[in-house]
């Protein structure tokens, strides 16, 4: 990707109408808004949502929405094909080509599926055809789906080496308190560092339809910023969204600004990508060997570990105060932790992850 490249999601609550049916306009006004943004030089991925309830307003007559994973993703099955033809058309009108990008958790957990991943993007880019990548519903195991589409969108904008990401959704952005329960709730202009002070502040998603909310925007803002890509939440149904969020206005959603230190790609995969297999608890001194002086960890400083892991699987390494400090991919197994003064984890294979 270029150094002007940005990763647009749009929520299931702002692709599909009050019917669930798709939202054409909304489709349309997204096309024209990424068929400027490339005019200028822009190279965009489209994240999309919305195959589930898309499928079940096909195939449901009505019913009530079913609950049960396989039904679901029986149901995503029928919506995808609708969802992508809708795409197709939408772009057709800006003259682009679209291609169609499914992904599951395993093309991110491993690495050489990730690079191909990011290949696969990078070709369709070169021959000038939108990415439209949506998660694999149909097909993925109910325990290692990503649960939202936001979370995807972080983990794509990574993968391309994104600049910007933005999340268009249903609401203005990340407000003070929930409108519902608080009507003097403002909009938050800019977050310059995400901390737990924002939980209290991103609920539940609110229309029952989309698997997200601004929980987990606000997590995906915290994986795509610690990556250095500047974030935008913000509203799919105003005009020009998209163009608006990458130029930086302040009075439009809001803006998660990067960290200064971007973390490697490599290692952005190791933090945000991979999934973890076990947990390993260190000592005080362990701690201030990696957190102050950058050292790898080492089986001294282990306290007690969790997790059947085997060399090259990643990890959660914890604090005395079980505290989350850092995530690694250890060299030794679960079995060769009873003993020995080996690298555990060396600092090459390390991310810390606390927050300042």
């Amino acid at each position: 990707m270029t150094s002007r490249s940005v990763v647009v999601k749009i929520g299931t609550t702002s692709v599909t109408d009050a019917r669930g049916g798709i939202a054409h306009d909304v489709l349309d006004a997204v096309a024209a808004d990424v068929a400027a943004l490339r005019a200028e030089g822009w190279s965009v991925v489209v994240v999309t949502s919305g195959a589930i309830t898309a499928g079940w307003a096909e195939v449901g007559e009505g019913r009530p929405r079913p609950s049960e994973s396989i039904t679901l993703q029986a149901v995503s099955a029928v919506g995808q094909p609708l969802l992508m033809d809708a795409w197709r058309r939408a772009f057709a009108t800006q003259h682009l080509a679209v291609g169609q990008v499914l992904l599951a958790p395993l093309d991110f957990s491993h690495r050489g599926q990730y690079l191909h991943a990011r290949s696969t993007l990078e070709a369709l880019g070169s021959l000038g055809v939108v990415a439209v990548v949506n998660e694999n519903d149909a097909v993925a195991d109910e325990e290692i789906r990503f649960g939202d589409n936001d979370r995807l969108a972080a983990l794509v904008a990574n993968l391309v080496a994104a600049s910007h990401l933005v999340l268009l959704t249903d609401t203005p952005g990340l407000l003070t308190a929930d409108p519902r329960l608080d009507p003097t709730a403002t909009l938050i202009d800019v977050v310059a560092s995400i901390d737990t002070s924002l939980e209290g502040v991103a609920g539940r998603s609110r229309s029952g339809v989309g698997s997200g909310g601004m929980a987990s925007k606000v997590a995906a803002a915290r994986m795509a910023t610690w990556s250095g890509v500047t974030t935008v939440i913000a509203p799919a149904r105003e005009a020009t969204p998209l163009r608006r969020a990458v130029r930086g206005q302040h009075d439009f959603g809001t803006t998660f600004e990067p960290r200064p230190e971007r973390l490697s790609a490599r290692k952005a995969w190791i933090a945000f990508a991979v999934a973890s297999a076990g947990t390993l608890r260190i000592n005080q001194g362990a701690l201030q060997a990696l957190e102050n002086h950058g050292r790898s960890l080492l089986r001294v400083g282990v306290e007690s570990f969790s997790g059947d892991f085997v060399e090259g699987d990643a990890v959660e390494i914890l604090g005395p105060q079980d505290q989350l400090l850092a995530k690694g991919l250890v060299r030794v197994s679960a079995e060769g932790l009873v003993d020995g003064d080996d690298v555990v984890v060396h600092r090459d294979d390390l991310v810390l992850l606390r927050m300042s």
